[in-house]
């Protein structure tokens, strides 16, 4: 009698025999697909019309770079012990490379977005907003995708602003790149939401 019982085996049905057809572990690993997703944003009152900035800048993002959140430690030392605590959370900022459209100016309208928390042009931190604090920050959601385009998950940035902008190298060598533009994201909360019925 074997000492663990396998979940390959038990769960899985693995049987490659003709009567069994396909084993049903080809669906069960199934995941989602790196490259099946979009992000959507929601730029601050007075950076753009919602309406021309918040797509463009969908259709326009590239790549998602690794981002999350941790929670800090609380040491604590009695006598010939030491314990942990959760203390503080910490979240990772999120960098979002775009390509450069031309059509929907995405420089520009990064730009815009980029100076809705300091303007170069005069100096002024979130001046546009002062009436109102806290404007200058806004939402990101990063919507994970089946096969068929369906949500199966939405990752929500709240508080998110634009923290850094950097412009791609330019190279009269380069013949297939497009210019991209690469920010980074600082945000106040992560929130998951998916569908858990399954």
């Amino acid at each position: 009698m074997p000492i663990r019982n396998s979940y390959y085996a038990n769960n899985l049905n693995r049987d490659l025999t003709e009567n069994e057809g396909l084993p049903v572990i080809s669906q069960d690993l199934d995941a989602v697909r790196a490259y099946q997703w979009e992000v959507t944003f929601f730029p601050p009152t007075g950076v753009d019309s919602p309406a021309s900035i918040s797509k463009p800048l969908t259709l326009a993002a590239k790549t998602i770079g690794a981002f999350g959140m941790k929670v800090g430690d609380i040491e604590v030392h009695r006598v010939n012990d030491r314990v942990y605590y959760p203390g503080k959370i910490e979240y990772d900022e999120v960098k979002i490379t775009f390509d450069n459209l031309l059509k929907t100016k995405t420089g520009h309208q990064i730009y815009k977005f980029f100076t809705s928390v300091w303007d170069p042009a005069t100096g002024e931190y979130a001046s546009t907003f002062q009436d109102n604090p806290g404007q200058f920050k806004t939402d990101i959601e990063i919507i994970e995708l089946n096969g068929r385009n369906d949500v199966v998950q939405v990752i929500k940035l709240k508080g998110a602003y634009p923290k850094q902008i950097t412009k791609a190298e330019k190279n009269y060598s380069s013949v297939s790149d497009f210019d991209t533009i690469e920010v980074s994201f600082r945000y106040d909360f992560m929130i998951v939401e998916g569908d858990t019925t399954a």
